[in-house]
């Protein structure tokens, strides 16, 4: 909970990068940009976007950020620049799913690219169209408060507390009138971004087989943990539904290296990739499928996706609801009479879109990051509209009353 509560402190104007799992129905981008209002084939690179998103970030001291990297370095207070930004280990696990934060940081270091990139940073608070916060949130909850019982939790929750107070004496949050603090409807498209995870399996390169199809002999393909709350108590549902099926791998499994690299075998060798709810409606593994050029199955109804105002996730994803999936029998069936050529065409877009969930440093032109900041601009013409309704409303909004 604290994660997520704290993570709705991120902007200023935007607010929110909450790994993918933000329910909302609103999507103010077609007032605004009405010429990005279509379904791109290959890649949203047909979109212009414009010059790039002016950023100020905070200064915090490196406990909130890099200094969860490394616990021999947590209570260091050099200022972090480019040229002493710790680089994120390629040994770190299951941590690397939560490091978002750390690239979208790291990004606004990066001095070069210009005009290309979609956000720069800017030094002076009063050119800024937007607000960061380096607080590594996921990863402090996650490191600290994941069990919400061990007595590191309280360390999670004191680093909350300190951020949030910081920015409430920042004249720039008091002149944003607080906006993005919501106690129900914390997540919300109109404002909010949804971030992908960091993928953890290493990403499909050389996947140039001349026919991919017959390639990959398994059907589908899961590994994780059977065990979630929520929307993913269908995962022990579809264990058993899924057992006994030749074609079908559904392994119950913890997140182990080894893990890792059987999971990466697996997918690079089956045609669907199973990606049902977790503890949220995502999780990494809808990610490391993509990279893995494995189509995704994903189950759930409620999950939001990321990117998805550029990107058409029914062009390389099959969906299912809730309710189908756990229909005996039915959604092998619809994957068993899946034509070929539809597979074939869908591979071909995982290959083609991939490398915008890819993160970087330096940054690269649309990669996830940049992808990120895009969504960001996207936005700000919708915040901007609410900032300024608020400041002249006398009586509560009657766009947020229950109907």
């Amino acid at each position: 909970m604290y994660g997520k509560v704290i993570l709705s402190m991120v902007f200023i104007f935007l607010l929110l990068f909450s790994y993918s799992i933000f329910i909302g129905t609103i999507d103010i981008r077609s007032y605004f940009f009405p010429l990005l209002q279509q379904s791109p084939a290959v890649a949203p690179s047909v979109c212009a976007t414009g010059p790039p998103l002016k950023v100020y970030m905070y200064d915090l001291p490196p406990r909130f950020h890099v200094g969860m990297m490394d616990h021999r370095n947590d209570d260091y207070n050099t200022p972090v620049t480019a040229e002493n930004l710790p680089r994120w280990p390629n040994n770190s696990g299951l941590r690397k799913q939560h490091s978002v934060e750390y690239w979208l940081m790291a990004s606004l270091l990066y001095e070069g690219g210009g005009e290309e990139r979609e956000a720069v940073r800017v030094l002076d608070p009063e050119k800024a169209d937007a607000f960061f916060v380096p607080f590594f949130s996921s990863l402090s909850f996650n490191t600290h408060g994941h069990t919400m019982t061990d007595p590191e939790t309280e360390i999670d929750r004191q680093l909350q507390v300190d951020v949030v107070e910081m920015l409430y004496k920042s004249k720039y949050w008091q002149k944003s009138g607080d906006f993005g603090r919501y106690p129900k409807s914390m997540s919300t498209l109109s404002k909010d971004v949804v971030a992908p995870y960091v993928h953890v399996v290493d990403s499909f390169t050389d996947d140039e087989l001349p026919d991919p199809f017959e390639s990959r002999t398994k059907l589908l393909f899961f590994r994780g943990n059977t065990v979630r709350k929520d929307e993913g108590k269908v995962r022990a549902k579809l264990a058993k539904i899924l057992a006994g099926y030749d074609d079908v791998h559904f392994e119950r499994s913890s997140p182990t290296t080894e893990a890792i690299k059987a999971s990466t075998q697996g997918m690079r060798s089956s045609k669907f990739c199973l990606h049902p709810a977790g503890d949220t409606p995502s999780s990494c593994r809808l990610f490391d499928a993509i990279v893995s050029h494995c189509v995704p199955v994903i189950v759930s109804d409620q999950i939001e996706l990321p990117y998805e105002d550029d990107i058409d996730y029914s062009q390389f994803s099959v969906f299912f609801s809730i309710n189908e999936a756990i229909q005996p029998g039915y959604m092998v069936d619809q994957l068993r009479q899946f034509p070929k050529e539809r597979w074939i065409k869908m591979w071909k877009q995982l290959k083609n879109i991939s490398h915008h969930f890819e993160f970087h440093y330096p940054p690269e032109k649309e990669d996830a990051v940049d992808m990120l900041w895009r969504q960001v601009k996207h936005k700000l013409p919708g915040v901007q509209l609410a900032v300024h309704r608020s400041r002249r409303l006398k009586i509560p909004d009657w766009w947020q009353r229950p109907r």
